[in-house]
């Protein structure tokens, strides 16, 4: 003898759809523009800034490859990995110090910690400000000193503001209190079981590390690693007035949005963001390979 199931239907709140209208404006005003980017890049020799498309080619990539007037994109793109990667390595490398300094009581700690955030909550173009201010001070006791001790050096210098001196201290400002943020959280939620366990078996402290602490807190690691290149492959305001002779990428992108007047600028805007994807892939590919080597 068969039962018979009746499948009652509930019908949805307004609510409902009221927020899942709210959800889907915020995710087409959030991913709206940047596929119109991605599709207008791909015109033919004849397209401009806005729809209707004129033809499908990779025209404005060949353009772009090429060269824009006197600005070497290339360069400039080689100077942001090369930022990018010294920025992830120096972002990883002082959170995890600093998140194994707070794992014990650290005299003045909670001022300290509270003087690194605030760097999020100021305005970037006034740090960006402060920071070229400071450098161009910096130039003026140089100069002082070397014409003081040093004539013969004052012809080659020129200023100690520079994409790795000021430029990279710009960027830090911006990743590291995300950095120290996502450590504090991780390091708030581990088990010091596990390396008590390590000490009762015969390890030293930097075994512990290395062999119990580092594998667990690992991908946490690439995650603030990835947040540090993402955030200074992109950033524009901090780096405006610190970068010196040099711009990086996003920077000479700002600059040709005022002069190009052809897709070559979506182009561009989309080689940047495949790259920043790129980034994120990669990131989620080592978690998961190391997440699953660890189970």
């Amino acid at each position: 003898m068969g039962t018979t199931r009746r499948v009652i239907r509930k019908k949805r709140p307004l609510s409902f759809w009221l927020l899942g209208a709210v959800f889907a404006a915020f995710v087409l005003f959030l991913y709206g523009p940047m596929l119109a980017i991605f599709v207008l890049s791909f015109q033919g020799p004849e397209g401009g800034l806005t729809f209707p498309m004129r033809g499908v080619s990779l025209h404005w990539f060949r353009v772009l490859w090429e060269g824009i007037g006197v600005i070497d994109i290339g360069a400039a793109f080689r100077r942001s990995l090369a930022l990018g990667a010294v920025v992830m390595g120096l972002t990883v490398g002082l959170s995890l110090l600093a998140g194994l300094a707070y794992r014990k009581k650290l005299p003045g700690g909670t001022a300290l910690f509270y003087v690194v955030v605030a760097s999020l909550i100021m305005p970037s173009i006034i740090v960006s400000l402060g920071i070229g201010l400071g450098f161009r001070l910096l130039d003026t006791g140089v100069k002082t000193l070397l014409e003081a001790h040093w004539p013969a050096a004052l012809d080659t210098f020129t200023t100690t503001l520079g994409m790795f001196s000021s430029g990279l201290g710009a960027q830090l400002t911006w990743t590291l209190p995300f950095g120290l943020l996502i450590l504090f959280a991780v390091f708030n939620r581990f088990n010091p079981a596990y390396e008590e366990a390590a000490r009762d078996l015969g390890a030293t402290p930097w075994q512990s590390f290395l062999h119990v602490v580092l594998p667990l807190i690992g991908p946490s690691l690439v995650g603030v690693g990835m947040f540090g290149f993402t955030l200074s492959w992109d950033e524009i305001a901090r780096s405006s007035q610190a970068m010196g002779d040099l711009n990086t990428l996003p920077l000479e992108l700002q600059g040709l949005t005022t002069t190009v007047t052809t897709p070559v600028i979506y182009a561009l805007g989309t080689v940047t963001t495949v790259v920043s994807f790129l980034v994120m892939g990669v990131t989620l590919a080592v978690v998961g390979r190391w997440q699953s080597r660890r189970r």
